[in-house]
């Protein structure tokens, strides 16, 4: 993937370098594809025939897989957060785009209740789950396990080696692990949580025991998937100025806190950053979808 400059001028000549791995794929893009790249390829050499895996309502994840699965010849299953999604399924999916995306690609999809859902990664759900649906590989929600972690180890590039500074968004953390353990020395990796929580710092050192990484965590405003005013503002305002969309979820608040960041002085000068877009925009017609119930401004496309 190119990496494309931003237009962009600062009196301390910092450069901004957007990674544009939304464009690998335009159904499974960015940080989705990696992840399951291997992972796709290991369920064909054990000779699965199917794929499961769990993730809320909007789920980048979720449309991913679904979108991989029709690609690849399998047979996929969503375990989807919220029974009441499920009692009426033609109104659930008439309202939502991501789960009308997913069922049109073939993916099965069962609701299941926010306290069963927690219970996702307990052995008696697991084999419940096997039993119920044919022996399917099994991908975690969010796709973070060994396999996504190598295939995420691929982001970065000899070339991004000039680079000081590496930015990206962080979910489950399996996509800032694999560019930490393949970043170089020099160079320093800036997490910017989608989620509140110290819990994640956990997360990323289960796949990484490099410890040179750094989380900002001052710009999940107010925790994962909140959005206010001002986020989709600078959202359409960078879409205007650079010509590139951002998601509202993960890139969009990664870009705000890049750019935050930078006018309050905290990059020195002629620092050059790397940021990478790790796609996620099939999630803006279910949050203009929210955005629009609470008289908000929508997010352009």
């Amino acid at each position: 993937m190119h990496n494309q400059i931003l237009h962009y001028t600062n009196e301390n000549n910092i450069e901004i370098w957007l990674k544009r791995e939304d464009e690998i794929h335009p159904y499974v893009s960015g940080n989705k594809f990696r992840k399951l790249k291997y992972n796709i390829a290991f369920a064909k050499e054990k000779q699965h025939t199917s794929i499961l895996t769990f993730g809320g309502a909007y789920s980048n994840h979720i449309a991913a897989v679904a979108a991989a699965g029709q690609l690849e010849g399998f047979n996929t299953t969503g375990i989807i957060r919220g029974e009441e999604l499920g009692n009426d399924i033609n109104k659930t999916l008439a309202q939502n785009p991501t789960l009308a995306f997913a069922r049109h690609c073939g993916m099965r999809l069962h609701f299941v209740s926010r306290e069963s859902y927690r219970d996702k990664n307990e052995v008696y759900f697991r084999e419940s789950v096997i039993s119920k649906f044919d022996n399917p590989y099994i991908i975690p929600e969010g796709g973070t396990n060994d396999l996504a972690v190598k295939g995420c180890e691929e982001i970065l590039s000899t070339e991004d080696e000039r680079f000081d500074y590496v930015c990206c968004a962080v979910g489950t953390g399996g996509t800032i692990a694999g560019i930490i353990n393949t970043a170089s020395d020099h160079q320093n990796v800036l997490g910017f949580p989608a989620l509140k929580g110290e819990w994640i710092k956990g997360e990323i050192q289960q796949w990484s025991s490099n410890t040179d990484w750094k989380l900002i965590a001052d710009y999940h405003f107010g925790g994962y998937a909140k959005i206010n005013r001002k986020l989709v503002s600078f959202i359409n305002d960078f879409k205007k100025e650079q010509g590139i969309s951002l998601d509202p979820i993960y890139t969009g608040k990664m870009m705000y806190g890049i750019f935050d960041l930078i006018s309050q002085g905290y990059f020195p000068q002629n620092s050059r950053i790397l940021a990478i877009h790790t796609g996620g925009l099939q999630g803006i017609a279910g949050m203009n979808k929210l955005l629009n119930k609470k008289g908000l401004p929508l997010i352009e496309v």
